[in-house]
């Protein structure tokens, strides 16, 4: 039985209309508030595709955290999971496609992680239901959404220093940080995912930065799903 068994929300076989309207019910279902356990291994999820988008790909690495004066983020699990893809890519439904090769991913784990980092959006989606926020209501878990680029929203402009930051805000409401993880390099998108308020969220990716633009549990990810010799299962 996998360590974090899923919660069975919903069918994957969608169209894009009840896609849609899925997202706009299970988003207020979306915790912002801090509801974490003592973080004793934090895991980093990073989801693909492969074969012209024939395969899903899904790697995760599950890293033991000690806060000491330098924090250790020693690698302890790492699986990649792949199957076939379900669903066409549709802007703004790709959660859908990616999350269940990230389920069949931590469904193989034997490490439970109090604490995912997602190579991707949590509530800075136009419906407040990315990957890491849809991630997060299946297997009830605290996420964060660390995503490369922006989806939606606007912000100030953000200082050139490693750590500057200015919030991302959709229509009234903050729904992310914009961060600035390395001096002089294109800013991360951080945001709430489910069971971490947007405050935390941030400080957490920032303690898990070491040297390069990524925080350490996506970067590593990121890096095993990029190795032809990853482990694996179909």
């Amino acid at each position: 039985m996998p360590v974090l068994p899923p919660k069975m929300l919903h069918d994957w076989n969608l169209s894009p209309k009840d896609a849609i309207a899925l997202q706009k019910q299970l988003a207020p279902r979306v915790e912002p508030g801090d509801r974490i356990a003592p973080v004793r291994h934090i895991a980093g999820v990073d989801i693909g595709f492969e074969d012209g988008g024939a395969t899903t790909r899904a790697a995760v690495v599950v890293l033991r955290w000690e806060p000491t004066s330098a924090p250790v983020l020693e690698v302890v699990e790492q699986v990649v999971y792949r199957e076939p893809t379900r669903m066409p890519y549709v802007p703004g439904l790709l959660s859908f496609r990616e999350t269940p090769a990230a389920l069949g991913a931590f469904a193989r784990l034997a490490t439970v992680p109090e604490l995912v980092m997602v190579d991707g959006q949590g509530i800075a989606h136009p419906r407040r239901l990315g990957v890491a926020s849809l991630l997060g209501l299946w297997l009830d878990v605290p996420t964060i959404g660390v995503a490369k680029s922006r989806l939606c929203g606007r912000h100030a402009d953000v200082g050139e220093a490693r750590g500057d930051s200015t919030p991302l805000e959709d229509k009234g409401e903050t729904i992310g940080t914009v961060l600035r993880s390395r001096t002089r390099v294109k800013p991360l998108y951080v945001s709430t995912g489910h069971r971490v308020s947007q405050a935390t969220a941030l400080e957490w990716v920032v303690r898990c930065l070491h040297r390069t633009k990524l925080p350490e549990p996506t970067r590593l990810a990121d890096r095993l799903a990029s190795r032809r010799d990853a482990p694996g299962r179909r």
